[in-house]
């Protein structure tokens, strides 16, 4: 997840303060990934540093406004174009998997059905989950929630290989 290229997309429609980008980001993920506070302000003063925003001012509560720039529009097109890099084999499980291979472990099965266990459960929350977004209409949260879900098929999939 990328910070900065998230505040970028909340200032493109209009200057915002701090706490309002803030609200703003827990908005656009459901409040799902927390974001601190600290981390919001640290982020603009790289943004501000790099050319990538600009204050124009202050507010009527005297709190700093940010801007994106052209320079800012850039590379938040720039990084929406470029395709997200993906870790294949870089995963805690397969690596444990890997590691009680090594050791020749005697409860691979268990830590298997743990492990399946593990995705049941993240199925039936990430099922309520959709429920309530449709509720709320939100399709985008919904089509995010359905790719997690294809996922954890996938690894239940590949868990039930290796159980074998």
């Amino acid at each position: 997840m990328s910070v900065k290229h998230s505040l970028l997309a909340l200032l493109y429609e209009k200057p915002s303060h701090g706490y309002e980008l803030k609200v703003g980001f827990d908005g656009l993920v459901e409040n799902m990934w927390p974001l601190n506070t600290g981390q919001v302000y640290t982020t603009l003063d790289r943004l501000e540093r790099d050319g990538l925003v600009i204050s124009p001012g202050h507010d009527d509560k005297e709190r700093k406004l940010y801007e994106i720039t052209d320079k800012g529009k850039d590379e938040l097109w720039q990084w929406m174009k470029k395709p997200v890099e993906r870790s294949l084999l870089k995963n805690k499980f397969y690596f444990k998997y890997l590691c009680a291979s090594y050791i020749d472990y005697d409860n691979k099965q268990t830590m298997i059905k743990e492990q399946q266990k593990s995705i049941l459960s993240d199925v039936l929350h990430l099922t309520q989950l959709k429920r309530e977004m449709k509720k709320s209409g939100n399709d985008t949260m919904i089509k995010l929630i359905d790719g997690a879900l294809l996922h954890l098929e996938a690894d239940q999939k590949w868990l039930e290989l290796i159980a074998k």
